[in-house]
């Protein structure tokens, strides 16, 4: 599985951004999906993930009433959509995939395959 996001740009305090991420190969359907991010000197942090269905989601409190997750089976392809963003949300965003079908992790070493990232900068 091969992924790809976009969407990562600079913008204002309190404005919106809408990231995406692409899959190639077939099997997208099946997998659960995720964003995570990471700033200078931390750790890549979990933010959203969601099941092969889109029935079954979880958000950081971090995020929980900002960002929404969702998912096109038909278009390969995952959202992060940024609402209310704020300084802290500075960081590099990135798309994970994992074909464990019994849970929805939130930990980054259940996860397979990792796109490059795409950067978000918020500006106060």
């Amino acid at each position: 599985v091969t992924l790809r996001e976009s969407g990562g740009e600079l913008a204002q305090a309190g404005a919106s951004l809408r990231l995406s991420c692409v899959a190639t190969g077939r099997m997208f359907s099946r997998y659960a999906m995720a964003w995570f991010r990471r700033t200078p000197g931390k750790e890549r942090e979990f933010v959203a993930a969601i099941n092969a269905r889109g029935d079954l989601i979880y958000y950081s409190d971090s995020v929980k009433g900002r960002f929404t997750i969702g998912r096109d089976n038909v278009a390969n392809t995952v959202f992060l959509q940024m609402d209310g963003l704020e300084p802290e949300d500075t960081a590099d965003y990135y798309c994970a995939a994992t074909a464990i079908e019994y849970e929805l992790p939130t930990l980054e070493r259940r996860y397979d395959w990792w796109g490059q990232g795409t950067h978000v900068t918020v500006s106060s």
